[in-house]
């Protein structure tokens, strides 16, 4: 499980976050929703360690992450699907996929049959750049690449953005798998409502840097939800 209590965070004098707490369980969608520039990728950054906190604690599994940088907290087992995907265009989709090996241990370090399953036309397309690929297949390869890492934390940064819809249902399915093998918590960022509210368990909206309504799915008003996504 992860556990955000109170966490702060600045770019120089600009305050991004302010007293952000938050809890992900494993067999869980954590949503985060907000208008942009509100800090819902600042907040992925946090656990990621894309950038450090200024105040608060970030535990996984009990264990506390503040200070740790990326690669350590990769090898933990966090695994980030950034906005815009990140995927090396001149890597073949093959070569993208092992990227992912990098955190594990070597016996560890082959592409789960689960990436293919869920994402087929990446086995159709191994040997083709990932620059070659349209949008939505490159999003399907960024998401197949943190897979092969074998996470304990998904964070996915607005997954459904520009993408055509037969894909947002693909990637849709694709969550609701890997929320019920039980094995990893997920923290989905998304401007989509509906998307989000087909998935989520539990809700929090974002504006200026601070937690505005949360709540679980059997709380959810769903009155309220759009009234805080208003402000």
């Amino acid at each position: 499980m992860l556990e955000a209590t109170t966490v702060d965070l600045h770019y120089g004098a600009a305050q991004a976050l302010r007293g952000v707490s938050l809890k992900a369980e494993i067999g869980k969608v954590t949503c985060v929703l907000g208008r942009n520039g509100v800090g819902k990728t600042s907040l992925l950054d946090a656990f990621a360690g894309q950038h450090p906190i200024t105040r608060g604690d970030i535990q996984l599994d009990g264990k506390s992450l503040n200070g740790l940088p990326p690669a350590e907290r990769a090898r933990r087992g966090i695994a980030y699907v950034p906005q815009g995907r990140e995927i090396f265009p001149l890597l073949t989709v093959e070569e993208n996929l092992q990227t992912g090996f990098a955190p594990l241990k070597r016996a560890d370090r082959s592409i789960p049959d689960d990436v293919f399953s869920l994402f087929p036309v990446l086995n159709d397309m191994l040997r083709r750049r990932g620059g070659d690929l349209s949008g939505g297949q490159q999003q399907q390869l960024a998401i197949g690449r943190a897979l092969v890492m074998r996470p304990r934390l998904l964070l996915l940064d607005e997954p459904t953005e520009g993408i055509q819809p037969s894909i947002i249902k693909d990637i849709g399915r694709a969550i609701t798998y890997l929320r019920g093998l039980g094995q990893m918590a997920i923290v989905l960022v998304e401007q989509y409502l509906d998307f989000a509210q087909e998935l989520g368990d539990t809700f929090m909206v974002m504006d200026r840097g601070t937690v505005v309504y949360a709540a679980t799915r059997e709380e959810l008003d769903e009155v309220a939800l759009k009234r805080a996504l208003a402000i």
